[in-house]
């Protein structure tokens, strides 16, 4: 383990950074520290950082990380002095998510809660770096008919040969790799478990719904259901993951910790908000069967308020409000003021 004097910033390594909740973080952490970002754009976008590229404690390296990586062999790295600093902090995200195209990219969604996990673990254990590991609300499985909001000591339940299996079950074992490297290479490793998040920079066409329903809504069009009329869900702002991520990496926990809204919504009742939030003409229309989003559970945070402090902060009319305001950017709209 390489154990090293901070100069004047700390150095923070990103995997999946190029990504809708990654890019967010380099956001906030490049506001303190230096950033070295890491994608290989399996479903990142670089114009997510498009804006951070000129910021001299920014950097951005494309390499898959299923192949090991020597951050010190990159001349554009220098200026972070990593061969006397080191990286003083790790969090990883790095993983395909696209509903849309989740079947073509399952091979690499093994790849990415194996061989990644391991690569860049082994970085945290170079470096002595502490480090966060981004998993999911999927590793509980379906929504259970009991009902309730779901804590972290529930142990799942995960079909291993389903269709979803590379990213359910390959969350599961992430969490196991992160573990007991945590137990045998004594590292500060931690566990976040995320429900689901919105907010602006989210792909458009990629099965994300409220990407889909804010686009769909500004054209009046049909605003697409991929889940039952009834289904409720968990919808946290992505300003407020952030924050937890942030609260999570300096505190003493290893986590696992949910992250995530605890108040059930509607899916119905949010395309509807959106329609008249926008000012649309859009009808709701019933699930095509083309797409169909996991039924999820509903997070108990109890342990997040207690142990990071956290909740989230940011209303859902707010959330909203401000991907409307992105997705209106976008297509080059301009916002009325007063009316959104």
């Amino acid at each position: 383990m390489l154990k090293k004097a901070i100069f004047e910033k700390k150095n923070i390594l990103i995997t999946g950074g190029a990504g809708f909740v990654g890019s967010h973080l380099c956001d906030e952490l490049v506001k303190q520290s230096k950033v070295i970002c890491i994608d290989n754009f399996s479903t990142g976008d670089e114009k997510n950082i498009d804006h951070l590229l000129s910021n001299p404690d920014f950097e951005f390296i494309r390499h898959d990380l299923c192949e090991p990586i020597e951050l010190e062999n990159f001349p554009e790295l220098e200026k972070f002095r990593i061969k006397f600093q080191g990286i003083q902090e790790i969090y990883n995200l790095a993983c395909p998510t696209s509903p849309k195209n989740f079947h073509d990219n399952r091979i690499d969604t093994l790849l990415a809660n194996s061989y990644a996990v391991k690569n860049t673990l082994d970085l945290a254990v170079k470096y002595d770096a502490k480090f966060l590991h981004f998993s999911s609300s999927v590793v509980y499985g379906p929504k259970r008919d009991s009902g309730g909001n779901i804590a972290e000591h529930d142990v799942g339940i995960v079909d291993m040969l389903s269709e979803r299996s590379s990213y359910d079950e390959g969350k599961r074992f992430a969490e196991t790799i992160v573990k007991n490297f945590r137990d045998v290479f004594m590292i500060d490793s931690k566990i976040v478990r995320i429900f689901r998040t919105y907010g602006p920079r989210m792909k458009l066409n990629d099965g994300q719904l409220i990407p889909d329903f804010i686009y769909n809504a500004l054209d009046n069009k049909e605003l697409l259901m991929h889940s039952d009329e009834s289904e409720t869900t968990s919808l946290c702002y992505i300003a407020d993951i952030v924050d937890g991520a942030m609260k999570m990496m300096d505190s003493d926990s290893p986590g696992p910790v949910n992250l995530g809204s605890d108040v059930a919504v509607s899916m119905t009742e949010v395309a509807n908000k959106i329609i008249e939030m926008t000012g649309s003409k859009s009808n709701v229309v019933k699930n095509d069967g083309t797409i169909k989003l996991p039924d999820l559970c509903i997070p108990d945070i109890s342990k997040a308020r207690t142990e990071l402090g956290w909740i989230p902060v940011n209303t859902l009319e707010h959330g909203l409000e401000m991907t409307i305001e992105d997705l209106r950017a976008t297509k080059g709209l301009k916002t009325i003021k007063g009316v959104i």
